[in-house]
């Protein structure tokens, strides 16, 4: 996906994102948080400002949420 570094990532991206990196690597939600902190932000959550920053954290928890709510811990 491309990036623009002029704006703030929202949570729908990163909600997306990380779906996608689960279904296409097949991991879990925790092992998709590792690859994204690793390979996005490059070891440094806040690389794209920390309203972007946020809204990944934000797009963790309701991913964590829907789990919940689907029966998977």
């Amino acid at each position: 996906m491309t990036i623009n570094h002029a704006s703030t990532l929202s949570v729908d991206y990163f909600t997306s994102y990380l779906k996608l990196i689960m279904k296409a690597r097949e991991f879990s939600l925790e092992e998709a948080i590792f690859y994204m902190k690793n390979n996005f932000f490059k070891d440094n959550i806040y690389l794209y400002g920390e309203e972007t920053s946020k809204h990944f954290n934000q797009a963790i928890q309701l991913l964590k949420k829907e789990g919940d709510l689907n029966g998977k811990n």
